[in-house]
């Protein structure tokens, strides 16, 4: 049986995640791990809270509270944000048994974690892999003359690779480098940006990372052709400008203490990025002795080797990787060095093929590129997101795994656009996949049925060869593409058995039979309504590690007794099991999405998200400069036209002569509170410097005002007596 380990780069507990994360590496993990499982396979996935470094402090002093109380909050929100959006956290055993795995969704504030960091640190600086060196870093001088080291975080400048300004002292988030923090341009601290900082002296431990160079080429090249082009590149750039020790320490009050004796050590602590990769290797151990052990595994504290060990016969389990593309580095080249750091410290020689005994290297490092937000990268930071937790309060998680799975930024930067979201979820997840399985079941259920399923009678599939070898092509094409963590391929393959159904059921039209006598194409149509049943089977089992909660519904549905934890992928479409019956009458599995009303919410909410101060007392919230009412650009015209939008129920495209022989169109929310008749020849008041923008594919240049009349209708705000269309309002 095979061993399959799952690893999800571990979020800052610093804020809500947004839909960045869960489309970098959080739904990407959980798919990963859902079809391992629909393989048969023994899977275990491990994650987690990364709770220390700066980013918690600098939210905690924001925040005006501790560390502590701010990923105590976090982790707890994402936690059930995790869960609400249907990640497998939930359950740290597996249905099937303990000997199959589990999961764990840890914190790296577990106080095993912390005594498991403190082995590898020991390790490492016995083997001589750790080595003191002195390094400058950048300080802030009190008025009192006391000095604070200000860890790589609490810095900003200019990055000396890109030259791109907001840099963090560590990394850039425009262009992916790494460098140390007095090799950043133009440094100023966050913390105060009026302030003077300097660069003092300070001892830390490095990594030797050069130790490792020959190895990690080595190992690199054997895995050209697994990891995507990104990874690929990024990790050539490292090994090829030479690879230099790397300090695993930082002056810090907030993280794990180091494991040594002496004051000097004692104001200092773990450097983040050295101790929350090791979080992979200890939430294993943590799960064996926290679920594996009690759950009666034979293996017991020791099961976690089963996921992390060269086996004695040679035989080595299966590691992927899930993050975006900023954490590249850290899982192809330092995680791989601790890693052969840690075989080594029983040898003097740094081999880069783990051994019996030995822990394993990565198989794959799925990294994501960058999803963006209408054209500009998700930020905790520059609170530029869409938030997680809020998005589950309003919508959907389903119609979310779908169109982020369609959209995930495998090869390249995607954006998530509130109009392309309802589009794909209306016209692909509904209009393909949710019609074709509710037309097989309100079909089937105006069939008679005096007991079971009563398509069983029809359940003859001898002239459907060439349907059923095309959905089985379908199934052995996603597969392929889920070995490869290719997820957008793999659900267009899969999202293609549905397009199969529909072609079948269009062909045979049911519905002209249901209520005629028994006759040849009743029942060769009947028999295709029978295959569609079974492809709707086929289709729970197959979109399940994309969309599990419709999935599982449509399993209960169709009235399957077995679970569909236990249906295998190639058994998906298995012709030879009994077909069940569930009376109950079937519901749509998923709700069309209004456009306009995802943008209403949206925009309200933009305009009051993430203003920390306490509103000013005023109608709807806060009061606004002078100057920037001014900006404000109304003037009048009289409506010309009024036509249906094609593509919104609610809409209005309207035509506006706005004087000087010059006309505007605007898209208008007026229908059901005017007839297009009542509409024409009005005077109205319009916004005429608002930036055009496509709403549901018609251009809209500007916006008509109406106001609410207190009884649920919308009256348009129009001029007293005849005036100049293009008059501008004082």
């Amino acid at each position: 049986m095979d061993y399959v380990a799952i690893f999800m780069a571990w979020p800052y507990a610093n804020g809500p995640l947004h839909l960045g994360h869960v489309a970098g590496n959080c739904l990407p993990a959980d798919i990963q791990y859902r079809y391992e499982r629909a393989r048969g396979r023994r899977v275990l996935m491990c994650s987690g809270s990364d709770e220390h470094g700066t980013p918690i402090t600098i939210t905690a002093e924001e925040m005006g509270i501790t560390p502590q109380e701010v990923v105590d909050k976090y982790h707890a929100i994402n936690t059930q944000a995790l869960a609400d959006l249907g990640c497998s956290w939930v359950r740290p055993v597996d249905p099937r048994g303990v000997e199959f795995g589990g999961a764990l969704y840890n914190r790296t504030s577990d106080e095993m974690h912390k005594e498991i960091v403190h082995e590898v640190f020991t390790n490492l600086m016995d083997s001589g892999f750790l080595e003191k060196m002195t390094m400058q870093q950048y300080c802030s001088i009190t008025q009192d003359g006391q000095i604070r080291f200000l860890p790589d975080r609490y810095v900003e400048g200019q990055c000396p690779e890109c030259s791109e300004d907001g840099a963090r002292g560590d990394q850039c988030d425009s262009c992916g480098a790494t460098y140390e923090a007095h090799e950043l341009v133009n440094p100023k601290s966050k913390l105060d940006a009026e302030s003077d900082i300097e660069v003092r002296d300070t001892d830390h431990f490095f990594l030797r990372l050069n130790d490792f160079q020959d190895s990690l080429q080595s190992h690199s090249s054997q895995r050209q052709t697994v990891w995507k082009p990104n990874v690929r590149a990024m990790s050539k750039n490292w090994l090829d400008m030479g690879l230099r020790p790397r300090a695993v320490t930082r002056d810090i009050e907030w993280g794990i203490t180091i494991p040594l004796e002496g004051e000097d050590w004692q104001t200092k602590r773990v450097y983040v990025w050295f101790e929350a990769v090791q979080g992979y290797y200890s939430c294993a151990r943590i799960w064996a002795s926290r679920n594996a052990r009690p759950a009666g595994h034979p293996d017991g504290d020791d099961a976690w080797k089963n996921w992390w060990q060269v086996s004695d016969n040679g035989d080595s389990p299966k590691h992927i990787y899930f993050m975006g593309k900023d954490n590249i580095p850290f899982h192809t080249i330092i995680w791989p060095a601790i890693i052969m750091g840690l075989n080594a410290t029983n040898s003097s020689e740094v081999s880069h093929l783990p051994g019996p005994g030995d822990l394993v290297l990565e198989d794959n490092v799925s990294a994501n590129e960058y999803l963006m937000l209408q054209g500009g990268q998700f930020s905790k930071s520059r609170r530029h997101a869409v938030w997680l937790p809020s998005y589950l309060e309003q919508y959907d998680a389903d119609s979310l795994r779908y169109y982020l799975s369609i959209n995930m930024p495998e090869t390249h930067d995607t954006d998530f656009r509130w109009d392309e979201y309802v589009d794909r979820v209306n016209n692909e997840l509904i209009g393909t996949y949710g019609n074709f399985v509710h037309r097989v079941m309100t079909l089937t259920h105006r069939l008679e049925s005096a007991e079971g399923n009563p398509l069983s009678k029809y359940d003859h599939f001898s002239d459907h060869s060439k349907t059923v070898q095309e959905v089985e092509n379908q199934i052995m094409s996603a597969i392929d593409s889920m070995e490869k963590q290719r997820f957008k391929e793999a659900l267009r393959s899969i999202m293609g058995i549905a397009q199969i159904g529909n072609s079948l059921l269009q062909d045979a039209a049911p519905w002209k039979y249901i209520n005629e006598e028994e006759s040849n194409e009743r029942s060769s149509s009947m028999s295709s309504l029978s295959l569609s049943w079974r492809i709707c089977a086929c289709l729970a089992v197959c979109m399940r590690p994309f969309i599990p909660f419709s999935s599982d519904r449509l399993w209960k549905m169709l009235g399957n007794q077995d679970d569909i934890d236990n249906i295998l992928w190639e058994d998906s479409m298995d012709l030879e099991t009994n077909l069940f019956w569930n009376p109950e009458t079937p519901e749509p599995l998923f709700s069309r999405l209004d456009l306009d009303q995802i943008l209403e919410r949206e925009n309200s909410l933009a305009d009051s998200k993430d203003n920390d101060e306490t509103p000013a007392p005023g109608v709807g919230g806060g009061y606004i400069d002078f100057e920037d009412f001014m900006k404000v650009e109304m003037r009048t015209g009289r409506i010309l036209s009024v036509d249906d939008h094609p593509n919104a129920d609610k809409l209005f495209v309207i035509t506006i002569d706005e004087g000087s022989d010059s006309t505007r169109t605007v898209c208008a929310g007026l229908k059901g509170h005017y007839a297009p008749s009542d509409l024409v020849g009005l005077n109205v008041v319009f916004v005429a410097n608002l930036e055009p923008r496509k709403l549901r594919g018609v251009l809209s240049e500007g916006m008509i005002l109406a106001a609410d009349d207190g009884e649920g209708g919308v009256k348009v705000l129009t001029t007293e007596g005849d005036i100049l269309s293009g008059s501008r309002v004082r």
